[in-house]
Formats: structure tokens, sequence, C-alpha cells
């Protein structure tokens, strides 16, 4: 094999592995703590798992969410949900300024989604957060407010689905 013929072969065996790697890379200890099933009007919309290092859900510890998607959604549908949660559940906090940077940063971070797609978010305290799409760094968020507030949206005791949020916490089948 030639000079040119290994850096060929390193440059895509480094590409490779670039692309294969996604948020287990930064979580290699992750073990799923829970799953389940959000539905709108009957509709089965996405599959959820909450995965973390250690045995429970810890905002002081990085976790991630990943979302399998059972039907079309659109990016903007996706991002107003979001932005709509976010403010139900801290209003004062979601400031103007704020859910513009926010629907900004989650329109470059969310794409259209179709069945089988998966959207996972990474949080990491103080940070901020990761989104992958289909496995694939889509968008780093290097805001630590908004990561809390957007993981809220389904593990804050408040959340709208209390089945759901359970389901993910304790891992109820």
């Amino acid at each position: 094999m030639g000079r040119t013929a290994r850096w060929t072969w390193l440059c895509l065996l480094l590409t490779g592995l670039s692309e294969a790697a996604d948020w287990r890379a930064e979580l290699p200890a992750a073990q799923r703590l829970g799953s389940g099933e959000f539905t709108w009007f009957g509709l089965r919309l996405y599959t959820a798992q909450l995965w973390a290092a250690g045995p429970v859900q810890d905002w002081n510890r990085p976790f991630a969410l990943e979302l399998a998607y059972h039907r079309r959604l659109s990016r903007d549908m996706l991002v107003k949900a979001s932005l709509e949660e976010m403010y139900r559940l801290d209003p004062v906090g979601l400031t103007p300024q704020r859910r513009a940077a926010w629907s900004q940063a989650m329109q470059q971070a969310f794409v259209d989604v179709r069945p089988g797609m998966r959207i996972t978010g990474l949080y990491m305290p103080g940070q901020g957060c990761r989104f992958y799409v289909d496995g694939k760094l889509s968008r780093v968020i290097a805001d630590a407010d908004f990561a809390r507030a957007f993981f809220a949206i389904w593990l804050d005791p408040r959340a709208r689905d209390q089945q759901l949020r359970q389901r993910l916490l304790e891992g109820v089948p």
C-alpha cells in the first residue's frame, strides 16, 4: 500500500469513527432508567427513553433523553410545543429575549422528523446540552438555563404527562 493510499485509508477510518460516535461516547456508563410512550389524542407520537450513568436521574450529573418518533412532525411544531411547555412550567423565566434565543437554538438543533427518526438530548449540568439527530451531533447549546428548562418538560414534577414522567424516572414498564 502506497503512502497516499495509507493516508486516504486513515482519513476514511477517522471520518467513519467520528460519524459513528454519538451521545453514548459522552456518557459511556449509561443505563436505561425507564421508557414510555407519549400519545396525543390517541396518536402515538414518540417513545421516550431516559439514560443515566447511575441508578437515578440527577440534575447534577449528565443524562440523556432519547425520543424515537412514530409520526411525521415538523421542526416548527417541535419548537413551538417545546416553547409552550417551557413557558407553562416557568412563565416568568421565559422572557421574550430568551424565547427568541431559545427558539432559534432549537430551530438549528431540530429537524422535520418522520417515523423511525431519533432525537437525543444530552444534558450537561452547568454547561447546557447537546442534541443528536439519528446519532449525529446536530447542535450544542451552551446555556445551562435552557437545558434545565428543556428537560423539565419531561422530568419536572409538574410535567404535563405524569405517567410518562413516572415511567422515565422509575423504570415502570
